[in-house]
């Protein structure tokens, strides 16, 4: 007989007691959502920005460093020019340019076929204009001509419009005085700040993402290939990543950036041939306490290839800490990213990145206008701590000494 509580062994696979122990971690489901959610805006991007135009380089010098919470009305004026039409994922990838300019306006009164408006200033005391309704609707070839009441509008694509003046009077208010709001306030150029952090925020995600698979495709390789040859192969591969591991990350990161020259795919490149050497160094050890196991001596008693026994049956074992470095590369990632805008050898003006808005306005920190220093620091942190939590925290899931009874 025996007596007390009986305990059992959880049963499930591996991944399933993986998930159960991370979900068991508030800070790990924390991380998780923050990520989550930061890779949805930024998949999203030119759909959730108040200003949808490539890069959010959108400039209205007259409303120029105002607080967040600001808000304005705008009078929404047609280009005369062709309409411009972009497809889904267009626009989605590199934004859309606008049919219209925006001015912003204090106040404003009709007057006839035309609108008077008073360009937006603080005190009050901006200067007035004045446009025709035509003008401000319709992308105009010549000027409107009016016959018994009625107007006739030539348009850029060589058609007519027939309409009348209240009739425009009536669309111009409804359609084309609009309110914007700034929640993050405007920058020195009176660019939307909100939009330029989520395209920002994108920057740094996407070169955390193929920065982290480069070092994945290097560093498997040379791991792999050292671990399971041994022998010269091993001792060559080990010099290779004992050379680079002893150079410090950033100046090799911008050696490899003056050699590749600036841009966008560039930082991919550099940032990405950096962070294989902890890969390459966790491959190769586990691999080589691994090729001895009996079923990797049942694959070549199967008669199986090298490159068949190394990815179908020795590397889905070292998985576990794969993703672990992967999660905190990805971290790294985007505070070299991050050093290498502030330096200006990172993404280039005017794609907007987090390190190169904190570069652009550093200088107002020592004002009152931090935020715009701030408010992108705060974004990079938040990034990173999600991601280096996320690593910490599959570690622990991922440990397979971890058994609940």
């Amino acid at each position: 007989m025996f007596f007390g509580k009986k305990k059992y062994v959880a049963s499930g696979s591996l991944s399933r007691l993986a998930w159960k122990n991370f979900r068991r971690s508030l800070p790990g489901m924390a991380a998780l959502y923050i990520i989550g959610f930061s890779l949805l805006v930024a998949l999203l991007g030119y759909f959730l920005t108040p200003d949808p135009s490539p890069f959010s380089n959108n400039q209205t010098l007259e409303i120029g460093m105002q607080k967040p919470g600001f808000k304005v009305k705008m009078l929404r004026v047609r280009r005369n020019e062709p309409a411009w039409e972009t497809s889904f994922l267009h626009t989605m990838l590199f934004g859309r340019k606008s049919n219209f300019r925006e001015l912003p306006v204090n106040s404003y009164s009709f007057s006839g076929d035309k609108v008077r408006v008073r360009l937006f200033d603080p005190e009050g005391q901006g200067e007035e204009e004045t446009f025709s309704l035509a003008d401000v609707l319709y992308p105009l070839a010549d000027e409107p001509r009016i016959e018994d009441g009625r107007i006739e509008v030539p348009l850029f694509d060589g058609t007519t419009i027939v309409t009348d003046e209240q009739s425009m009077r009536s669309e111009v208010e409804e359609k084309h005085f609009v309110t914007r709001h700034y929640w993050l306030g405007t920058d020195q150029f009176g660019r939307d700040l909100l939009s330029r952090l989520i395209i920002g925020s994108r920057i740094s995600l996407s070169v955390g993402a193929i920065s982290v698979f480069i070092s994945l495709l290097v560093g498997l390789l040379l791991g792999s290939l050292a671990g399971f040859y041994g022998g010269r192969v091993d001792d060559l591969i080990t010099w290779f990543i004992n050379v680079v591991w002893s150079i410090p990350t950033l100046l090799l990161v911008i050696a490899i950036t003056f050699a590749l020259g600036k841009g966008f795919w560039q930082i991919f490149v550099a940032v990405g041939l950096t962070m294989w050497v902890e890969v390459a160094r966790v491959v190769r050890g586990q691999i080589i306490s691994l090729r001895e196991k009996e079923f990797v001596e049942a694959g070549f008693a199967l008669g199986y290839s090298d490159l068949r026994i190394i990815f179908r049956h020795i590397l889905p074992n070292t998985m576990s800490p794969l993703i672990v470095i992967s999660a905190a590369n990805f971290g790294a990632a985007i505070l070299i990213e991050a050093g290498l805008s502030f330096l200006g050898i990172g993404v280039q003006p005017p794609l907007p990145s987090c390190g190169g808005m904190i570069k652009e306005y550093y200088s107002f920190v020592i004002l009152d206008s931090a935020y715009l220093a701030i408010t992108p620091g705060v974004a990079i942190v938040i990034l990173v701590l999600a991601f280096m939590t996320l690593g910490n925290t599959l570690r622990d899931a991922l440990d397979v000494k971890v058994m609940r009874g």
